[in-house]
C-alpha cells in the first residue's frame, strides 16, 4: 500500500464528495482512504458510505477535534505514507505519486506538503518560514535542521512509521494549531519540513467553521496560539508574549471605539473590536 488518506469531516457532505471523487481519481498509486466524521449533522457519514463504499468512514458521536480525529485512523493505516487531507480540498490526479516520489527520494524529509491553489487558480499561501511567538521563542525551540516551519495542514504527507513514532498529532490542540506542533515535533527529531511544488491541490480554506462566528474562530485560533506558547516556550517567554499581545489588542480597541464613535454602523470596525476583546479574555483566562 502506497499511502493512506485520512480526511476528517465536519458538515462537509457536499465539500467531502467532491475530494473524495478526486482522491479516488489519482493515478498510479496503491492507496486506502478513511473519512473520520467528527459527529456532523448533515447526514455526512451516511452519504459516503452509500457513495463511496470502498471508503471507511469512522462516525463519531461527538466532535473529537482535528487531531484526535485523525489519529484515530491512523492506527488502522498501511499504507507506506499517510495524507492528511481536508475535506475542502481537491487532489490533481498526478499530486499523489508526486508526492510519494519527493518523500521517497528525500529520507530527510519528515513531513512535506504540495502546492496550494485557490479556487480562481491564484497561489495559496501554504508556507511558514516562523512559529508562532517565533520572535520571543526562537531561543526557547533552539536551532532546527531545515528553513521551513510548517506547511499548512489542509494537506500534508509524511511517513507512517514516524507519524505512529511520534503518536501523531497533540489531541490537546482541538483544532487550530495541530499543524505547527507536528512540524515542529518532527524538526526537533533531525527532519526537516518540506515543499513539493510539483503536487497540486485545491483549497476552498474554512468550510467546517462556515456557521461559526468569526469572533468564536478568533477564539479557537489563538487557544491553539496559547496552547503552542505553553507547550513549547519557557513560562517567561509565554508571560512576555501574552503581555504584548495584550498591550496591542488594548491600544487596537481603543483605536476603534473612536472610529466608532465617528461611525456606529461600521460594520468591519465593530467585528475587530469583537475579536480583539475576544483574545484579551482568552489571555484573561488562560493560567500563566
Amino acid at each position: 500500500m502506497d499511502i493512506s488518506v485520512i480526511i476528517v469531516s465536519y458538515n462537509t457532505a457536499d465539500l467531502t464528495n467532491a475530494c473524495l471523487e478526486s482522491v479516488l481519481a489519482s493515478r498510479r498509486v496503491s492507496l486506502e482512504v478513511f473519512v473520520v466524521d467528527n459527529a456532523s449533522s448533515d447526514g455526512s457519514a451516511e452519504l459516503i458510505r452509500q457513495r463511496f463504499p470502498s471508503v471507511r468512514v469512522i462516525a463519531n458521536d461527538t466532535n473529537r477535534g482535528f487531531g484526535a480525529a485523525n489519529n484515530q485512523a491512523l492506527r488502522e493505516c498501511h499504507g507506506r505514507h499517510v495524507v492528511f487531507l481536508n475535506p475542502d480540498t481537491t487532489v490533481e490526479p498526478e499530486s499523489f505519486i508526486k508526492m510519494i516520489e519527493f518523500m521517497d527520494a528525500h529520507p530527510d524529509v519528515g513531513l512535506a506538503g504540495p502546492k496550494v491553489l485557490n479556487p480562481d487558480g491564484s497561489r495559496q499561501d501554504s508556507v511558514s518560514y516562523r512559529y508562532p511567538g517565533h520572535r520571543y521563542g526562537a531561543a526557547d525551540i533552539g536551532a532546527l535542521p531545515g528553513e521551513i516551519a510548517c506547511v499548512l495542514g489542509a494537506c500534508q504527507i509524511a511517513g507512517a512509521s514516524l507519524l505512529k513514532e511520534i503518536g501523531g498529532f497533540d489531541e490537546d490542540f482541538f483544532l487550530y494549531g495541530e499543524d505547527q506542533d507536528i512540524c515542529l515535533r518532527i524538526r526537533k527529531r533531525g527532519l526537516i519540513i518540506g515543499l513539493i511544488d510539483s503536487a497540486v491541490i485545491m483549497h476552498h480554506g474554512g468550510q467546517s467553521e462556515r456557521a461559526t462566528m468569526p469572533a468564536e474562530v478568533v477564539r479557537k485560533k489563538f487557544r491553539g496560539e496559547l496552547l503552542f506558547y505553553r507547550k513549547h516556550y519557557r513560562p517567561a517567554t509565554m508571560r512576555k508574549l501574552c503581555r504584548k499581545q495584550d498591550r496591542r489588542a488594548r491600544w487596537r480597541m481603543f483605536a476603534l471605539r473612536i472610529k466608532l464613535a465617528v461611525s456606529p454602523g461600521d460594520r468591519d470596525a465593530q467585528g475587530k473590536l469583537a475579536r480583539y476583546r475576544v483574545i484579551r479574555e482568552e489571555i484573561a483566562n488562560y493560567p500563566i
